[in-house]
């Protein structure tokens, strides 16, 4: 009698656990639909198949994160121990600090440092200038090597990620780019490492610390191997990452987060997610919104993560409303030459043209 006990209480024990553990995983996975940058991807590296997409081939600009391009570029280039003298236009150059002064001396490798480490703006222009004479020039060599990667939806116009016209990538080609400059051990050395002390030539020491937060996070530190922060007005915050999970090289790309907090979230997320694919937890997923602008500046997410809308209902009411603007407009070239007013209303805000 008290071992049919046992057992019956084995049993409810035993579903239990499945029912909750089920539970526990459908919320993880559920918690994908509140990703809240614009645009996403989940590279498995490894494989060459991508776990999760947001919107992956949506153009935006890179930030920061283009400085993975100028390191390549520069390591293609330059000898490590080349000194470098920082001149009047990169001292000038709006960055983080650290800040350099004109007339200081690094060497190549202290700046590769600094520009990974620290995204330091004045480092990117002064590795620019050195290796091409300018920042201009520079970027010619930027495109040249984004067309040996392979890249077609990406173009870069400054080697330090600041806003600059005609300027742009994608989740999946920022995931990408990560991808090969870790084939370059110094730019895996850097991005992994946490802090580190480096001096100019007349003995100016500086101390940097990772902008990357996630190589300190206990929920994922055991995982990551280092990434590159950006952020901008138009790009909004940013970060590729590259991480080892179950014995494959997981990328994830993050664009266009509404907030540093809200980044990590869903870096870590996706991350986590990328587990759940691996161990045949879940499967690949991916996913369409409506964004308002091809350099997005916001974006609207779907509730449910399973049946992500289809974009076509919003693209009838776009037809309807340029069909609409198109009769405005063409009202408003007649009443123009008889130099009328009209009124045009919208939802937000009431504006006159004459």
């Amino acid at each position: 009698m008290k071992k049919n006990i046992k057992k019956f209480l084995g049993l409810i024990l035993f579903f239990c656990l499945i029912l909750f553990g089920k539970q526990g995983l459908a919320e993880d996975i559920n918690s994908l639909s509140e990703i809240s940058a614009i645009t996403a991807v989940t590279l498995d590296a490894t494989t060459g198949k991508v776990l999760f997409a947001k919107n992956p081939n949506l153009k935006i600009p890179p930030a920061s994160t283009v400085k993975l391009v100028t390191a390549m570029v520069v390591l293609d280039k330059l000898s490590l121990n080349k000194k470098v003298t920082i001149s009047k236009t990169a001292a000038e150059t709006p960055s983080v600090a650290p800040l350099l002064k004109e007339g200081e001396v690094y060497t190549v490798k202290d700046l590769l440092y600094l520009m990974l480490m620290k995204s330091s703006n004045q480092a990117a222009v002064a590795l620019a200038e050195k290796m091409a004479g300018s920042e201009e020039n520079f970027t010619f060599y930027m495109n040249r090597k984004a067309k040996e990667l392979g890249l077609k939806n990406s173009h870069f116009t400054s080697a330090s990620g600041l806003p600059a016209p005609g300027q742009y990538t994608t989740a999946y080609e920022l995931s990408l780019i990560l991808y090969h400059a870790l084939k370059y051990p110094l730019i895996k050395e850097i991005i992994h490492t946490p802090t580190k002390i480096i001096s100019s030539e007349n003995g100016r020491v500086l101390v940097l610390k990772n902008t990357n937060k996630l190589l300190e996070d206990p929920e994922v530190k055991n995982y990551v191997l280092g990434g590159k922060t950006g952020f901008t007005r138009a790009s909004k915050h940013c970060l590729v990452t590259a991480s080892q999970v179950n014995n494959h090289l997981i990328i994830t790309s993050v664009l266009g987060a509404p907030s540093r907090k809200s980044l990590w979230r869903d870096s870590k997320e996706l991350i986590k997610f990328s587990r759940f694919v691996l161990e045949n937890k879940a499967e690949p997923l991916y996913l369409t919104t409506v964004v308002t602008s091809q350099i997005p500046m916001h974006h609207v997410s779907k509730s449910k993560i399973f049946k992500a809308k289809s974009v076509v209902k919003s693209s009838k009411k776009s037809n309807k409303f340029a069909k609409k603007t198109s009769k405005l407009k063409t009202k408003m070239a007649k009443t123009k030459k008889k130099n009328t007013k009209i009124t045009v209303k919208d939802s937000n805000t009431q504006k006159k043209r004459s």
